[in-house]
C-alpha cells in the first residue's frame, strides 16, 4: 500500500467512524450536560484513550486472532506487514470467514434501520420501507438463510461467520435498546457522575462495534485500523464536547452513515464470496455516501434558514 493509499484509507475510516458515531455522540453530549465539570474532563480524557486503545485497539485484533488462532497474539496484529508466506496464506483463509461474519452483521444492521427505525426520509423508497416494518424478521431471516445456504458450498466455517454476523447483530441491538432506556433513566433521576460515566464507557463500546466491523471493509490491517477508528473516535469526542445541536441540525447524516454501512456490508461480502473488490472502492463510496447526504442536508438547513428570516 502506498501513501497515497494509506491515507485515503485512513480518511475513509476516520469518516466512517465518525459518522456511524453520530449517535453516540449525541447521548454522549446529553449526559456530559447533567454532569459535574471534573467527571466531565474524567471522560473526555480518560474516556477518549480506552475508546481508542481498548475498544478500537483491542476489539479488531481479538477478531484477527480469533479468525486465524494460528498467527498467534503478535501475528495477529502484524500480519498484514508480513512477508511470511504461511503468515499470509492464514490470512488468506481466515478472510472470507471475517469478511462474511462482519458484512452480515453490516447488512441486518442497515435491514432494521430501514424497516423500523424513525427517521427522517431522504430518499423517497424510504418512507415504504418503514410502513412494511413487520416484514424486517422476515426479510432478515431470508437473507441469512440464502447467505449460509451459498457459504455452506465454499466453506462450512464462512457458513459460520454469516450466524456468529448475524448473533452479534442482535445482541449489540438488544444493548443499544437497553441503552437508549438507560438514557432517559439517567437524565431523569438524580444519579452520580460514576455511574454516568460507566454508562457512556458501555454505550460506546456497543456503538463501536458498528465501526470496528466495517473496518474490515477497508483493510485487515489491525494497526492501520487502531489509527484510522481512533482518529474517528477523537473527532467522535470533539462533536460532543462542541455545537452538538449544530451537527443534529444536518438530518440527513445518519441516512448517509446508513447506506455507506450496507454497502461496505455488501462489499464485504462480496470479498467473502471471492469477488476481487478494489481496496479503494470502500473510501470512495464512503466519501461520496457521506458527501452526498452531507450536501442534501446542508440544502435542507439552508432552506429552513431561508424560511425562518422570510417568516420574521
Amino acid at each position: 500500500m502506498n501513501w497515497l493509499s494509506l491515507a485515503i484509507t485512513i480518511g475513509g475510516l476516520a469518516l466512517f467512524e465518525t459518522i456511524s458515531s453520530i449517535d453516540n455522540a449525541i447521548i454522549n453530549a446529553e449526559v456530559l450536560t447533567t454532569m459535574g465539570e471534573k467527571a466531565k474532563k474524567f471522560f473526555l480524557f480518560w474516556g477518549l484513550l480506552f475508546a481508542v486503545f481498548i475498544i478500537r485497539g483491542l476489539l479488531p485484533w481479538a477478531i484477527v486472532w480469533a479468525t486465524s488462532p494460528a498467527l498467534g497474539p503478535i501475528g495477529a496484529f502484524t500480519a498484514t506487514f508480513s512477508n511470511d508466506v504461511s503468515v499470509i496464506r492464514a490470512i488468506d483463509e481466515a478472510a472470507p470467514i471475517l469478511l462474511l461474519g462482519g458484512g452480515m452483521f453490516l447488512v441486518l444492521l442497515f435491514l432494521h434501520w430501514l424497516f423500523l427505525e424513525d427517521k427522517n426520509f431522504g430518499l423517497p423508497h424510504e418512507k415504504f420501507f418503514l410502513r412494511q416494518g413487520v416484514w424486517f424478521y422476515a426479510v432478515t431471516s431470508i437473507v441469512l438463510m440464502v447467505t449460509v445456504w451459498f457459504a455452506l458450498q465454499i466453506n462450512t466455517l464462512m457458513a459460520f461467520g454469516a450466524v456468529v454476523g448475524s448473533t452479534a447483530f442482535f445482541i449489540t441491538h438488544g444493548f443499544k435498546q437497553n441503552a437508549e432506556s438507560a438514557e432517559k433513566d439517567l437524565l431523569n433521576k438524580n444519579r452520580s457522575d460514576i455511574s454516568k460515566i460507566f454508562y457512556l464507557e458501555v454505550i460506546d463500546a456497543t456503538f463501536s462495534i458498528d465501526g470496528v466491523l466495517g473496518a474490515f471493509a477497508f483493510t485487515l490491517s489491525v494497526p492501520i485500523i487502531i489509527l484510522g477508528n481512533g482518529l474517528g473516535a477523537y473527532v467522535v469526542r470533539k462533536l460532543t464536547i462542541g455545537n452538538i445541536k449544530h451537527i443534529k441540525s444536518y438530518i440527513y447524516l445518519k441516512n448517509g452513515a446508513m447506506y455507506s454501512i450496507l454497502f461496505l456490508g455488501i462489499i464485504m461480502s462480496l470479498d467473502a464470496f471471492d469477488v476481487h473488490i478494489p481496496a479503494l472502492i470502500s473510501p470512495f463510496v464512503t466519501f461520496l455516501t457521506v458527501g452526498w447526504f452531507f450536501q442534501k442536508s446542508r440544502k435542507h438547513k439552508k432552506m429552513l434558514e431561508l424560511s425562518s428570516i422570510k417568516i420574521a
